[in-house]
């Protein structure tokens, strides 16, 4: 790592400068992506929430469907015995038999009907399960065709990028070696307080590049002479002379 210790003021405020213009061009490739990577990751998420949708109601019409098996099941057993009961009324010996054999006919007939009716209600909630499946799944094709949309346009800016934004990252590491460590620990917790990532702004038609406040000219005059690090008592950002940004963007 460089020593920067017995480096200049102005020799400080050029290596910071020179890492914000390279970490700029970083910030502009990721706003040529935009939000791309983030609805990616949206619709990403949305299709396994879809899914687990789908695994969730095909274990509720399993169980509907157990369910309908084992009524269907008590229904027969029922109707069986109703059968075995109607032979055995032809062979009763007196009233009461006939009247507890015909009770427990009854009785049967009652569980045949209640097994139809949950039959029934099941029947109706299994279709309606499989409506809420095919609903999804639908959902799931659109889903997945807009993040096919996504993938590509995201892929495709990434592929034109990549290999710019790669060394771009390279020169940033180089460039952050080369920058005072107190000055380093400032600039990238400005730089993190704003949204564009400006950490150090030039002076433009006397006010702040990053807060349009003017500066006054005296507190101009101090930032041409190099002689200390100044921020702009507005926003904070590091200050340095229009003659030295140009002198930068020129280089």
């Amino acid at each position: 790592m460089a020593t920067v210790k017995d480096f200049s003021v102005e020799e400080k405020l050029t290596a910071v400068l020179v890492l914000q213009k390279i970490d700029s061009k970083i910030d502009e490739i990721k706003t040529l992506k935009g939000e791309l990577p983030m609805e990616v990751k949206d619709l990403e998420d949305e299709i396994e929430g879809l899914q687990t949708r789908i695994t969730n109601i095909d274990s509720e019409i399993a169980n509907i469907n157990n369910f309908i098996e084992t009524k269907s099941t008590s229904k027969k057993d029922s109707q069986a015995l109703i059968k075995k009961y109607e032979k055995q009324q032809d062979n009763v010996k007196n009233n009461r038999e006939f009247e507890a054999i015909n009770k427990e006919m009854e009785m049967q007939e009652l569980e045949v009907k209640l097994n139809e009716k949950h039959i029934k209600d099941a029947t109706y909630e299994q279709k309606d399960r499989m409506n809420a499946r095919l609903k999804t799944e639908e959902k799931i094709t659109d889903v997945e065709s807009a993040l096919a949309i996504k993938r590509s346009e995201l892929e495709k800016i990434t592929a034109d990028t990549e290999k710019e934004e790669k060394v771009l990252a390279e020169k940033s590491d180089e460039a952050k070696e080369k920058v005072d460590p107190r000055l380093l620990l400032a600039y990238e917790r400005i730089r993190t307080s704003y949204r564009n990532g400006l950490a150090v702004v030039p002076i433009v038609r006397d006010s702040c590049g990053g807060c349009f406040n003017v500066i006054p000219p005296q507190r101009q005059s101090e930032i041409r002479q190099h002689k200390k690090i100044i921020v702009c008592e507005h926003c904070g950002r590091i200050l340095v002379d229009s003659d030295m940004n140009d002198k930068l963007n020129k280089a």
